[in-house]
């Protein structure tokens, strides 16, 4: 009997006892009077017992009849047994046109084993951060390395750009390592769907920044660093991870449902899987994203043509040239072709840009032409049967000097014994003796 129960109890015996009267009764139980007349007349038959909930033990009126029950789980348990609760339920109702409430799906996977309840974590209470007030002022990008394609296809990482107004996926973009090329190809993807953001909000990643502590060489900043400041954008690095938490969890959200959802469409390699993603990220954003404080949109649309865009999302590095027109980069010789003879491009810094493999050799902001030289594909003369012999035996015996050569003017002359490969007089002697006794 609960607690509520015995309270009934003892004013229905008050009432019995004329102590109270049913209106007082009723009032102190909270029903009407018509029905604590019923309530004492089943009081008088039944006594205390009557006070209990005949529901009691018995199932609910709103549980589920078991063939839903039944047909829900089967349905789990066949396609989505390693789905969450939440995501399951999505994919029952449209999928299966199954409608269910998303704890009873929940309830449901425990029963049947399919979903652990998570224990609750230790909170570490951390300071709050207002959301900024614009679109596109103020972006997280963050790699996210995973097995996405899980064991169909290789390990790869997923580099993301989220919105810190709407949080909203601005970009995404699968690549086989978190580098700096990997972030070149998201922020120009980006650059073409929205435009400049003012702000990117990142890691301590050496892609965003020097961490070297007073690097001895260098200009102080990476090469994405020094990218984003030709494009007039400012790179923050957070101090922890919670700092950036929002594309933290959508990072978790991804794992959880891109991973998903590429396996029930088959797909297994990146180059699908960045097909796939601006269809799903539609999907996405338009379920989870909010609508930013201001209207106004931050993004400036200026921008610099794709060539210029190409030239500043490179690698750059700054070379030399020789009296010849000519400089080292990555073991090939790059020369510059000109129509006259140049003198002032003698000794000039030159700005080399390399993208996707392809150089770019720059001088006061004009692409310079040139031919190269690969010291380690250098073409090999060819040698005839004919002649193979003689060219080994010659390279084999080399070309001894003579005597008489200036170079051997300065050295003393050997001694006759050395000449004659003889062994020294007390090897010979021990030797003679060995074999007088043998």
């Amino acid at each position: 009997m609960s607690l509520k129960e015995v309270d009934r109890l003892r004013i229905l015996e008050r009432v019995g006892r004329k102590e109270l009267t049913q209106k007082e009764g009723a009032k102190l139980i909270g029903i009407g009077k018509r029905q604590m007349i019923r309530v004492c007349q089943e009081f008088k038959e039944h006594g205390p017992l009557s006070v209990i909930s005949a529901k009691r033990g018995m199932p609910s009126n709103r549980r589920l009849p078991d063939a839903v029950r039944d047909g829900v789980t089967s349905v789990i348990r066949a396609q989505y047994h390693d789905f969450g609760p939440t995501l399951a339920h999505e994919k029952l109702t449209d999928e299966h046109s199954m409608i269910i409430g998303v704890e009873s799906v929940r309830q449901l996977m425990i029963e049947g084993g399919l979903w652990k309840a998570k224990s609750r974590k230790r909170i570490d209470p951390h300071q709050m951060r207002v959301r900024r007030s614009q679109r596109g002022e103020l972006i997280q990008i963050d790699g996210s390395p995973h097995a996405w394609f899980e064991k169909r296809g290789p390990l790869c990482c997923l580099l993301v750009a989220i919105d810190d107004a709407t949080g909203e996926v601005m970009s995404a973009r699968f690549v086989s390592a978190e580098c700096t090329e990997g972030y070149f190809d998201l922020m120009e993807d980006y650059f073409k769907r929205h435009g400049r953001p003012l702000a990117l909000y990142s890691d301590k990643h050496g892609i965003f920044r020097v961490n070297a502590v007073e690097a001895a060489s260098g200009t102080g900043e990476t090469q994405f660093g020094r990218g984003m400041r030709e494009l007039a954008i400012e790179i923050i690095c957070a101090n922890t991870p919670q700092a950036k938490g929002r594309v933290e969890r959508m990072n978790q959200t991804l794992q959880d449902r891109l991973v998903k959802e590429m396996r029930l469409c088959g797909i297994s390699d990146m180059e699908a899987g960045n097909a796939f993603l601006p269809g799903f990220l539609r999907k996405l954003n338009k379920k989870f994203a909010v609508v930013a404080a201001s209207p106004i949109d931050a993004h400036r649309s200026e921008q610099p043509s794709t060539a210029n865009l190409h030239m500043i999302l490179s690698t750059q590095t700054v070379r030399k040239l020789s009296k010849s027109l000519e400089l080292q980069y990555h073991n090939v010789t790059y020369q510059i072709q000109v129509k006259t003879p140049s003198y002032a491009l003698r000794g000039a810094s030159v700005r080399v840009c390399e993208r996707k493999g392809i150089v770019t050799l720059l001088y006061k902001g004009k692409i310079l032409a040139y031919t190269t030289f690969d010291k380690r594909n250098q073409v090999q003369e060819i040698v005839s049967s004919k002649e193979i012999n003689e060219r080994f035996d010659r390279r084999s015996l080399g070309n001894k000097p003579k005597n008489s050569h200036p170079w051997k003017a300065n050295y003393p002359a050997k001694p006759e014994a050395a000449k004659m490969n003889t062994y020294p007089q007390p090897f010979q002697d021990s030797l003679t003796r060995d074999c007088h006794l043998s």
